[in-house]
């Protein structure tokens, strides 16, 4: 894995020098209370949802419109001051984790919705608003935003832009990338850029695709508009047991195989499942070494016809109990346990590190029987949930951070499980993005030709370097160096992030 030094890299006298040049700078852009610097006010800052590692910013910016942020922006690169936007800081990469010489760009004022058209089904709105509100606005309309990831009721949607986020209804659905029309910001230098357009295509270059996805590397977001669609009439779900996890791991195989796209398809095993039916009382089996949650959406016939059809090939599969959602309170409690598996898994250990990592759905059971024999290995308990449906997992390791060597042994086995994973095909993430937490597993995944070009690509964007640096790509230095430790065995410990 890959952690922050121990060891500051700049001296205290550097960040001061440094500090009192940037709040002077800024002072003339911004108002008083849209700055940040002092340690007690600027701490909370100092990490995302990865909270294994952290860093206090130089200074917090809190813009309150587009104008300041183009301010504080052109500042900054006059300045050559490194800038890490941020918004609700539930990333769990530590893509927003801040540079200790640079400015941590909040964008947690930009919460308004600006239009719902429900006309052309969309939702135009400023970058800091949670996802979850977009459907809560637009559910008058009966329509919702799709993608929905766990963390949905705090997320924004310039957070999801930045690391493409899925969810449990992204099987059917699609990612972030497929329900966003066109996105409005800044570049490092400030200058405004707009990718994407109202219509369903764009001249040029398709630059959108580009941009979702590049967590805050390219570009500040500030306005995203939204695809938006009508509620389903009718929504039910299968919680299937399984007896053996490679059963389970041949079933969601097998819903694909039958021509079945459920509008979500999850799986989660024993582990995981004890610890979030303790926490929710959602009716899970506590026998089963695995189950899984299938949901059918759409007109009542079409989802009693696809009930049907997923409950006989699950039966085929070696399904050992089935039961279905008999009404819509009763498809929330099956779907409860699952959107909580992450704070039910707090409740059960001091720390953990959530893993994201993409394999072939036909190897699923594989790589769950693989994490297995890694827990022994490594002397650490795992609990997995993941999106089944589409092969993006997310192991929890279980840990305490106060214990150096736990922490060390979790980072290894993260490690493993990522490297693992493209071993069989499949990639070091699907939704949760590279941030500080994968680069070395970056080294394994691409080559040293193929991260230049993302070098590249960045450097048309950001020719200083200066928007969240560091991050995602590995230099050539950093993966020669990790390459020399795997061949002898070992891993980098504590390695320095080469931004610094």
């Amino acid at each position: 894995m890959n952690a922050p030094t121990s060891t500051p890299v700049f001296s205290a006298h550097q960040r001061t020098e440094q500090q009192a040049l940037v709040v002077q700078g800024l002072k003339a852009v911004l108002p008083a209370h849209a700055l940040l610097w002092n340690s007690e006010d600027t701490t909370p800052y100092e990490c995302d949802g990865l909270t294994a590692y952290r860093q206090r910013p130089l200074v917090v910016a809190l813009p309150e419109d587009e104008t300041q942020v183009q301010a504080a922006l052109k500042t900054c690169y006059a300045l050559g001051v490194p800038v890490v936007a941020r918004g609700a800081g539930t990333g769990l990469s530590g893509g927003a984790m801040p540079h200790p010489m640079g400015v941590t760009l909040s964008l947690a004022r930009f919460n308004r919705i600006l239009k719902l058209d429900p006309l052309a089904r969309t939702a135009t709105v400023q970058c800091g608003v949670r996802n979850l509100a977009i459907s809560e606005a637009a559910a008058p309309l009966g329509l919702y935003y799709a993608p929905d990831p766990s963390s949905q009721i705090a997320c924004t949607i310039g957070g999801n832009v930045a690391e493409n986020s899925g969810g449990v209804h992204c099987l059917k659905y699609g990612l972030t990338l497929h329900n966003i029309l066109k996105i409005k910001g800044f570049t490092m230098a400030g200058e405004p850029i707009e990718f994407g357009s109202g219509a369903l295509d764009a001249p040029g270059y398709d630059l959108l695709s580009v941009v979702i996805g590049s967590e805050g590397m390219l570009a500040v977001v500030t306005e995203v508009t939204v695809k938006l669609i009508p509620k389903p009439q009718l929504a039910r779900c299968i919680m299937a047991s399984f007896d053996d996890i490679p059963k389970a791991g041949d079933a969601v195989a097998a819903v694909i195989a039958a021509g079945i796209i459920p509008a979500g398809l999850e799986m989660m095993d024993k582990p995981m499942t004890a610890a979030v039916e303790d926490y929710v009382h959602a009716g899970y089996d506590l026998d089963a070494a695995a189950i899984l949650l299938c949901e059918s959406d759409g007109t009542p016939e079409e989802v009693e016809e696809e009930i049907q059809r997923m409950t006989q090939v699950l039966l085929a599969a070696g399904a050992t109990k089935i039961a279905v959602s008999q009404s819509e309170q009763e498809r929330m409690t099956f779907w409860s346990g699952r959107k909580n598996a992450f704070p039910a898994s707090g409740r059960i250990s001091p720390d953990y590190m959530c893993m994201d990592s993409t394999i072939p759905r036909k190897r699923v059971a594989d790589i769950l029987l693989a994490i297995q024999e890694m827990e022994k290995k490594y002397q650490l308990r795992c609990a997995n949930v993941f999106h089944a449906g589409d092969g993006n997992l997310h192991p929890l390791i279980l840990f305490d951070a106060n214990d150096p060597d736990q922490l060390h042994r979790a980072e290894l086995f993260g490690a493993d499980i990522l490297e693992t994973s493209v071993a069989m095909g499949g990639t070091v993430t699907g939704e949760h993005g590279v941030g500080i937490e994968k680069l070395n597993s970056m080294c394994v995944q691409f080559s040293a030709a193929e991260n230049e070009q993302m070098f590249g690509l960045k450097r048309a964007f950001d020719a200083k370097g200066l928007l969240n640096p560091g991050k995602v790509i590995p230099t050539s230095n950093r993966c020669a160096e990790y390459g020399k430790m795997l061949v002898r065995g070992g891993q980098i410990k504590y390695p320095e992030l080469e931004r610094f």
